[in-house]
């Protein structure tokens, strides 16, 4: 009996420790394009343009160069502005609209509920060339062209239909007894949705949050086309035109630039983790 509980226990050892082995592996298989670009950040040229070189690690003495070239000699701070309170304002537009239209189709008892909500997360998969004309015909109407007040008007159209799909599925794993409960507690329609069904979405608004900022700040084409001045640019096209100069690229300018932006965004995800993993975890149960 002893034997056995010793083999059982080396088993246990021997799995748990192959997949610890494991996830360390995926972890940095995942975060080896991150940490490259950290380490490129503060490489020196001879370092970096040196094929021989071990590009993982510093080869010749670091510096920060190219760092503070990237806020002393470009617009960085101007760009990483604007893109922060166009995607604050497009978050707010996103959820203002798409928690509304998400909840009304999650509570309709209607047959075509469920259509209707396949078709707004549709709209989300046509081709952003196919809107090209359309969407610049009403920038240029409403005034708004080489303004960064165009990508507000426009990042929703993306941003809404995905977000509706999404808060749909968290919305449906809220039992309707919760918000009855409020209404007969004396709470309107209204004041029960905010009170009683919002803090149980939460997960899922944390997941629309992240996924329109993320969104709006990598978006490329509609910013490219509609904003031209410097001063309105944002990070998606501002890095590359002012780091990218015909054949002269300055790379570590440009991981810089990225790291920069990501490290933000992934704090913020990380902090409403747990959250974001629990409020799955119990829409899986109820449902």
């Amino acid at each position: 009996m002893t034997d056995l509980r010793r083999r059982y226990a080396r088993r246990h050892v021997a799995s748990r420790a192959g997949l610890y082995l494991a996830a360390i592996l995926a972890a940095l298989i995942c975060a080896a394009p991150f940490l490259w670009s950290i380490v490129t950040a503060f490489k020196q040229n001879r370092d970096l343009y040196n094929p021989e070189n071990n590009p993982f690690r510093y080869n010749r003495p670091a510096t920060s160069d190219h760092v503070l070239y990237l806020f002393d000699n470009t617009s960085f701070t101007t760009f990483a502005w604007n893109t922060l309170w166009v995607g604050v304002l497009v978050v707010v537009i996103t959820l203002s609209l798409g928690l509304p239209a998400a909840y009304a189709l999650a509570r309709l008892d209607r047959p075509w509920a469920g259509w209707f909500g396949v078709a707004i997360f549709l709209v989300y998969l046509v081709p952003p060339s196919l809107l090209f004309l359309s969407l610049s015909r009403l920038v240029v109407g409403l005034g708004l062209q080489d303004s960064t007040w165009s990508l507000v008007l426009i990042y929703p159209t993306i941003t809404i239909p995905v977000s509706i799909w999404l808060l749909i599925g968290f919305l449906k794993a809220v039992p309707r007894d919760i918000e009855e409960q409020a209404m007969v507690d004396g709470f309107s329609r209204l004041a029960a949705f905010w009170r009683a069904v919002v803090p149980l979405t939460f997960p899922g608004i944390v997941a629309v949050v992240v996924f329109a900022f993320t969104l709006t700040a990598s978006e490329f084409i509609y910013a490219l086309a509609f904003v031209s001045p410097t001063t309105e640019k944002v990070l998606s096209t501002g890095v590359p035109t002012e780091l990218v100069r015909g054949d002269v690229f300055f790379w570590q300018s440009l991981q810089a630039a990225t790291v920069l932006a990501a490290i933000p965004i992934a704090i913020v995800f990380n902090v409403f983790l747990d959250r974001f993993i629990a409020g799955f975890t119990q829409g899986a149960v109820k449902g």
